[in-house]
């Protein structure tokens, strides 16, 4: 691959074309440096599709099922599938005969599998587990695997017996039936106000009402004084002199309170920034060596052949369970009948901005009736002035006559198409920051009154929907520590609670506009103001009540901003956050580092104390270099985007082989960064990564009132996606999501969280047994190809 060798090295620190997985190797031959960022470029990848086409068609019939190398490891699957297993009689458990049927299925298929591990592969392989080691290492670190949280723990799921648990499940290759708990260590998490009962239908009093004779039991409305606030807690926390806040015991007496933070030993293990940058160039080292590009890349093809061939074979086969279910017939002919559709299957936009929540013809209906009906309203401060809404539409020449879709110019047209600046301008209702402030901001002079009524009435389209749900994304700037009691009190006072909503935190990475400005010195103050007080909630709730409250129903955080600008390393080794007083911003892997550690030894003390912990969740691979997606697979829970994996086929394995979930946005990613037909959403789906569809900002790139079904409506239209493969989206939107265990069992089954066909529950998912049987088996094929050893056949 002579062209892979001539392109720009963009790493500052190349390491040797030789890789080795110990970091003590030293050797002082010279090495000529490889490429650092991971991509497997256009031409090579011509380039060996080529040559794989030419090799196939020398190839006789008869010859198929033998192994063709060149020179490498003879590593190839069967493509005889199993049987379908038959339906299960009435009375059996739901979900032992199918998670056996799966074991006996991956059995078979390795029967079929004759390959022998050469030294090469068995080198790759070692790097391989190495990387996702470290991935484990900084998940159970930070708390985020399924029973860490408190909200996971109910009446009928008790926890998942250490080295068993994944951020989504039950790992793949793990037998279940040991794995279980009997008993939770943690309360059963109660959900206030509780959620809708099963059966119930929409008024137009915009609330979720039963038909059941307990109809007055339901209506439940928030009420701030009905929520417990617990007392404080005896453990202090400081921030060490590395920007990372620690956990440590009570004091005991004035000898222990005049220790330094250096003296101290915190309650809990945070990995340190040294660490995390040497896992973080250990695994670039292995997304980027030559023989792991290959390896990878050629695997991820085997796999998407298998999903051809599966879909081929199997497609007639997934019809007939969606349309009869695997049970015995009773005595009305409907339970012989699938009450699931595409239409009525839970979907969750694990990725929307709160912003841009509701479409233009909402907003500009909104900004219409408020002209009409309060034009006499003060809603902002400017030019040393107090001045009413008329007054601020009267200063633009404007009437509500003259508004209209053209007039806001809020979607994201051509001129957008890698132009991050002109899209962070559309948030501007006819190009007005004025505009955006009062309508689209918590902090104003009417307190963040509009936006808040605005937020209700999407609230009632989600809740009328009922089958659709939202992640919400609220900023939190780090500009100042009341940040946090004034999204707390908006919600709050607002009463923004409900059954299709939950919340994530974003914090954009603008600390160069901060340090402009004067808002912040240092990047420890940023650290400081995102982070103090949620710590200081978690001490003492009564120091911040309505946050307490609020956190209950934030799932986790995000980090946000323009991936595609440059990053220039000025330094050998990067200062702490206390010393980081340069006007320049901080890279990607660095802002990541900061925003995983604290909110790492954050839940540490939530769980210790009961309380919710967070996951972490930001945007990566939109845009940007290969470290972006390197940070995010050492430390994150899921991501946004991940476009650019298309390009990595190392790092795609190993999203591939820890099912890490991606929350893809191709009708975002049009408008911005890759057109519609290039988008590797399909080409991952097939692979069997853990993808699913959300909307980004309906706003600027969505027309109808649920932006939601228009995105998968999109993707079905061109990609030619069959109803199953939507049904398996939205079951992955569900998995992905941050809702409460005791609502992730209502909306996929009881034992959701179990590989493959164990853990489904096709009359509420409407995806295939079938389906997931195929994922499972395959996943655990290739994880248990990665652990082989060297010599060793592939059995």
């Amino acid at each position: 691959m002579a062209s892979a060798c001539l392109r720009v090295n963009r790493c500052v620190c190349p390491t040797p074309a030789k890789l080795s997985l110990s970091n003590d190797t030293h050797n002082e031959d010279i090495h000529v440096p490889e490429p650092r960022d991971g991509f497997y470029g256009y031409t090579d990848e011509k380039s060996l599709q080529h040559m794989e086409e030419k090799r196939w068609a020398h190839r006789r019939t008869s010859d198929v099922s033998t192994v063709v190398t060149d020179g490498g490891a003879q590593i190839a699957g069967s493509l005889k599938l199993t049987a379908i297993p038959e339906p299960q009689k009435s009375g059996e458990p739901a979900y032992a005969p199918l998670f056996y049927q799966d074991q006996e299925s991956i059995s078979a298929t390795q029967a079929q599998i004759h390959a022998t591990i050469t030294p090469e592969y068995e080198r790759v392989f070692q790097l391989f587990q190495r990387a996702l080691e470290l991935r484990d290492k900084y998940i159970f670190k930070s708390l985020q695997r399924l029973g860490d949280d408190p909200r996971h723990h109910d009446d009928h799921f008790h926890g998942i017996i250490e080295g068993y648990a994944d951020v989504s499940g039950v790992k793949p290759d793990a037998n279940f039936a040991g794995a279980r708990r009997e008993h939770s260590t943690y309360q059963p998490w109660k959900i206030y106000p509780k959620p809708p009962p099963p059966h119930w239908r929409f008024n137009s009093k915009k609330q979720a009402a039963t038909t059941a004779e307990d109809l007055d039991d339901f209506e439940e409305e928030f009420e701030f004084k009905e929520c417990d606030i617990p007392g404080p807690h005896d453990w202090t926390f400081e921030l060490d002199d590395k920007g990372v806040y620690q956990i440590y015991p009570a004091s005991g007496g004035s000898s222990s309170l005049r220790r330094s933070v250096h003296e101290k030993t915190p309650i809990f293990d945070v990995p340190t920034i040294r660490e995390y940058f040497v896992d973080l160039d250990f695994v670039l080292s292995v997304i980027s060596d030559g023989p792991a590009k290959s390896i990878a890349y050629r695997r991820l093809k085997y796999l998407t052949s298998q999903f051809e061939m599966y879909s081929l074979l199997n497609e007639s086969q997934e019809l007939a369970e969606m349309k009869t279910t695997n049970i015995a017939p009773r005595t009305l002919l409907r339970s012989l009948i699938s009450i699931r559709d595409f239409y009525n299957v839970r979907k969750v936009d694990t990725h929307v901005h709160l912003a841009s929540c509701m479409n233009q013809k909402h907003l500009l209906r909104f900004i219409k009736s408020k002209m009409k009906r309060n034009a006499n309203d003060v809603v902002i401060f400017r030019d040393g002035a107090e001045l009413t809404l008329e007054q601020v539409f009267r200063s633009l020449n404007l009437s509500a006559y003259d508004l209209s879709i053209d007039t806001l110019d809020m979607h994201a047209h051509q001129d957008s198409f890698h132009r991050f600046d002109k899209f962070n301008l559309k948030y501007n209702p006819i190009g007005e920051s004025r505009l955006r402030e009062i309508f689209l901001k918590i902090d104003n002079k009417i307190d963040g009154r509009y936006f808040a009524e605005l937020t209700k009435e999407v609230m009632a389209d989600l809740e009328q929907s009922k089958y659709q749900n939202c992640e919400w994304r609220v900023s939190i700037y780090g500009r100042s520590e009341d940040e946090w009691d004034k999204v707390a009190r908006w919600v709050v006072n607002n009463k923004l609670f409900s059954h299709n909503v939950r919340w994530l935190i974003q914090v954009p990475r603008l600390y160069h506009v901060y340090k402009e400005s004067g808002s912040v010195k240092t990047f420890e103050d940023v650290v400081v103001n995102v982070f103090k007080p949620l710590f200081e909630v978690t001490k003492d709730p009564t120091s911040h009540p309505e946050l307490h409250v609020f956190l209950q129903r934030v799932v986790g955080f995000d980090s946000v901003d323009d991936e595609s600008k440059a990053e220039r390393r000025i330094h050998r080794k990067f200062p702490y956050p206390r010393l980081w007083d340069l006007d320049q911003n901080p890279p990607f892997s660095y802002w990541i580092y900061y925003m995983y550690a604290n909110m790492a030894s954050l839940n540490h003390w939530r769980q210790a104390r009961g309380f919710n912990t967070f996951v972490f969740r930001p945007h990566a691979g939109e845009a940007g270099d290969t470290d972006h997606l390197t940070a995010a697979f050492l430390t994150s829970h899921s991501i946004s985007h991940g476009i650019l994996l298309r390009k990595v086929p190392a790092l795609q394995y190993l999203f591939y082989l820890r099912q890490i979930g991606l929350a893809m946005s191709p009708l975002s990613n049009n408008a911005l960064f890759l057109t519609y037909e290039r988008n590797p959403l399909p080409d991952f789906f097939k692979v069997g990564l853990n993808v699913s569809l959300s909307t980004d900002d309906p706003l600027q790139f969505h027309f109808t009132k649920e932006p939601l079904l228009e995105e998968y409506s999109v993707a079905a239209h061109i990609y030619k996606l069959p109803q199953s493969s939507l049904a398996e989206l939205a079951r992955n939107s569900v998995i992905q999501s941050g809702f409460e265990m005791e609502i992730k069992r209502h909306w996929l089954g009881q034992q959701w969280y179990l590989p493959g066909a164990a853990g489904n529950d096709i009359h509420k998912t409407n995806v295939p047994n079938t389906r997931l049987a195929y994922r499972h088996r395959t996943l655990t094929e290739e994880l248990q190809l990665v652990n082989q050893k060297v010599g060793a056949p592939v059995s």
